[in-house]
């Protein structure tokens, strides 16, 4: 076991990876320490998805092992009801996302109950208060798997430390316990391993910061030459100059003054003319 596996194994976090680029999903399911995937369609736009259906299903059929939630996208909650139904058909490793609220802010819980009764797999997402929290751990069925994404980094953008809030969030959850806390919108790797200390269950990754597990344990002088050696190499490669020929003439007079005290005026007039030539002499 190399020591990022090692180091991985030590934690009680499980690692997903949130993203819909095919290519970076099929990077990350090569990697054992992925333990399962998300995505929304935020994400699948950015990636130029085109064709919704079309594109969960090829990653189901790549993915068939680790868990996936896809999110429905219908404003009107009858519509979400029935997206949240196909959606559950696409693969017995599938979660269906529900957004805690509608665009109105009405919170979703009459949905949430319906869909954990008909034993769909929920991930109810877009999280932000220990209100919210309180609400979907409420509507829940107890006997049904479900994720509950908190948002820890858009709570962190608001400069608010997400870590009280996080392990309360966990212990809110203690009633559902088939209820996995999940730490979502990371902006760094530290989340990680702060996500483990908060007790949550699952932290969603994008894979560049995913990519950054092999600096996990790394030396810190050596991180500190490597980053002297990049800026060398970056303003070599831009061919960066500086003109430094009049302060190197200068340098060469460079002596302080305060070493010619009791000699004179005259050591001093040469420092002050920035000139080697003696005033007064050789036609000066």
């Amino acid at each position: 076991m190399n020591r990022i596996d090692a180091r991985i194994d030590e934690l009680g976090v499980s690692l997903f990876s949130d993203g819909a680029d095919l290519a970076s999903i099929l990077e990350m399911y090569a990697k054992p320490w992925i333990r399962g995937f998300t995505t929304n369609p935020t994400l699948m736009r950015k990636a130029g998805v085109r064709d919704y259906e079309a594109f969960a299903r090829a990653l189901v059929r790549a993915v068939p092992d680790r868990p996936i939630s896809f999110e429905v996208f219908a404003e009107d909650e009858a519509e979400m009801e029935l997206q949240a139904l196909i959606i559950s058909t696409w693969g017995p490793n599938v979660n269906v996302k529900i957004p805690v609220t509608n665009r109105a802010g009405d919170f979703l819980g009459p949905l949430i109950r319906r869909l954990g009764d008909a034993g769909v797999a929920l991930n109810v997402t877009a999280i932000l208060t220990l209100e919210q929290v309180s609400q979907v751990a409420e509507a829940l069925t107890p006997g049904v798997a479900a994720i509950v994404s908190v948002f820890a980094g858009r709570i962190a953008d608001t400069g608010i430390d997400p870590m009280p809030l996080m392990a309360e969030a966990k212990r809110m959850l203690r009633a559902r316990p088939l209820a996995r806390l999940l730490w979502a919108s990371p902006r760094e790797l530290l989340n990680v391993f702060q996500a483990d200390e908060a007790g949550c269950d699952i932290i969603t990754v994008p894979p560049e910061i995913l990519r950054k597990m092999d600096l996990v344990g790394k030396d810190l002088a050596a991180y500190s030459r490597e980053t002297v050696e990049m800026f060398h190499r970056d303003a070599a490669a831009s061919a960066f100059q500086i003109d430094t020929s009049v302060v190197a003439a200068r340098s060469v007079l460079a002596v302080r003054e305060d070493d010619f005290d009791g000699f004179g005026e005259l050591p001093h007039q040469i420092i002050g003319s920035g000139s080697a030539v003696v005033p007064g002499e050789n036609g000066a």
